[in-house]
């Protein structure tokens, strides 16, 4: 993609002499660097996947529990995670921070990155994800290494995700103004080779990596049963989602699984005459890449685009397996179910048909708070898909010749940062025009729910999180834990779900009423 025009870009100087930046640090677990070892940070508690919660009755299969004594149980959330971290976070951050004034809360998450040499997609990319704060909240405060999978042939051996929390860590807890993301670079590179040059890249296939590497390191299915998602024709969306989705999470279990990954419906029709077949099929993303047309003017424009009918022919044919030939089809994807953190991509760059690259610097509107895609979404389960902006991948400039920057909302102060390598400074949302640019590249927003307050009962947004497995249904996005008895009875009588299609994981409804 050419260079970056970011004015700190440097390529490092690799030589035995070479001096460390005091920023580049490591942690203990990781040992000693060279000669010297590093300076620390202070680590916070950390938890797991198991709360207490005080029984309601006595008995159980580990024998007579008091009625009002803790127990521990299974976490369908990562609520915890999060409680513990806001706890925490300034006690630990202010361990770290030796000889400055100010409190942790007014310096967490504004660091700066520093420009390794024309590493500016890196530095935006890891800013938007270090404010998508239940991952944050999971490497600062969740025991991530008991889920690391070491045997996961597709993954580093846990390499790639002890480095990116390390990151996270300068980055919330640290006491410089900027750090050096020189160790996590080099993770990433033995993950993903095509990123261990000093080249200009593609922030948005940068994060489709990172993401797909994280997933692969923590995903905690150890065994991955062979499943062939069966074809179905639009008949039973609704059930036909639900087992697709129950065959992925058998292969498929992590936190980027349970932050990002939605579904789509991608619907196919044989245009043969007498013919008129339906492959309707139900798949994962982790991402939406989003079309861009000289009439697109806001982003729900885009997604417009994105969902409509597209005529397949010449080259472009579909197969149909009752006509057993290369047919005219048309191709409709919609989305059907939306997770609780959206990555939205637009598709600013193209290829021309002799193979030029080439870049669509249109503006486009989109929107702060509130985006409702309850009129995009196909599926009636799930919770109302309500979404707020927290973060933006910029690229200004040319295809050859540009520089990727970004915006974060922080978590306390709720101001609005502008991310430029080493440097950071609050902005104004209003005066920038944040809700409309250019160089907006990949839009991260999260999902919010509206639930009562704990204690005063006032309805707060609020972000959450659920911990999916094959074994509880009722926290899958298709069936939240407020549809669980619609779950029972769309189970009872439209799967014949058994040990063998479950992979063994059990035999009978789970115990939802936990």
């Amino acid at each position: 993609m050419g260079n970056c025009r970011s004015t700190e870009t440097s390529i490092p100087q690799h030589n035995g002499n070479a001096h460390h930046h005091p920023s580049d640090r490591r942690w203990s677990d990781r040992g000693p660097r060279g000669h010297h070892r590093q300076p620390e940070l202070a680590s916070m508690a950390r938890v797991g996947s198991r709360v207490l919660r005080q029984s309601t009755a006595s008995g159980g299969s580990g024998g007579p529990t008091p009625k009002g004594r803790l127990r521990a149980h299974k976490a369908s959330t990562y609520d915890h995670v999060h409680e513990m971290v806001e706890r925490s976070i300034d006690g630990c951050h202010e361990s770290n921070h030796t000889g400055r004034g100010g409190s942790a809360r007014n310096l967490s998450g504004k660091v700066g990155l520093t420009n390794l040499g024309n590493t500016c997609f890196l530095n935006s990319s890891l800013q938007c994800l270090s404010n998508t704060i239940p991952l944050t909240d999971y490497f600062l405060g969740y025991d991530y290494r008991g889920e690391i999978n070491r045997d996961n042939f597709l993954g580093t051996g846990g390499a790639l995700v002890t480095s990116f929390a390390e990151l996270v860590k300068h980055l919330w807890l640290g006491s410089d103004a900027s750090f050096r993301p020189t160790a996590f670079k080099s993770s990433l590179a033995q993950f993903a080779p095509q990123f261990s040059g000093y080249e200009q890249q593609d922030a948005q296939e940068l994060l489709a990596y990172l993401l797909d590497g994280i997933h692969e390191d923590l995903n905690r299915v150890k065994t991955r049963p062979y499943i062939e998602d069966a074809d179905c024709d639009g008949t039973n969306d609704e059930g036909d989602a639900i087992m697709a989705w129950s065959n992925y999470l058998q292969r498929n279990q992590s936190i980027v699984v349970d932050l990002f990954q939605g579904q789509l419906r991608n619907t196919m029709k044989c245009r043969t005459a007498g013919c008129g077949h339906i492959n309707v099929k139900f798949d994962p993303f982790m991402y939406l890449s989003l079309p861009i047309s000289e009439a697109c003017n806001s982003l729900d424009d885009c997604l417009d685009l994105f969902c409509e009918e597209e005529l397949l022919t010449g080259d472009e044919q579909w197969y149909c397996p009752k006509c057993k030939t290369h047919v005219d089809a048309t191709k409709k994807i919609d989305l059907f179910m939306l997770p609780p953190i959206l990555i939205v991509h637009l598709k600013r760059f193209k290829f021309s048909a002799s193979g030029r690259r080439s870049k669509l610097d249109k503006r486009i509107r989109f929107a702060l708070n509130d985006w409702d895609l309850s009129k995009a979404k196909r599926s009636e389960g799930g919770t109302d898909p309500l979404y707020d902006l927290y973060a933006i991948s910029h690229h200004m400039g040319s295809v050859g010749s540009g520089h990727y920057t970004a915006h974060a909302k922080n978590r306390f102060d709720g101001e609005w940062y502008n991310f430029n390598d080493s440097q950071c400074r609050r902005i104004d949302p209003a005066k920038d025009g944040l809700g409309s640019a250019s160089s907006a590249y990949c839009l991260f927003y999260n999902r919010v729910e509206r639930v009562p307050h704990a204690r005063s009962g006032h309805v707060e947004k609020k972000t959450i999180i659920r911990r999916q497995s094959v074994g509880r249904p009722e926290l899958w996005p298709h069936l939240q834990r407020a549809k669980a008895t619609e779950w029972k009875s769309v189970r009872a009588n439209d799967f014949a779900w058994d040990a063998a299609q479950d992979n063994g994981a059990h035999t009978q409804l789970p115990n939802i009423s936990e």
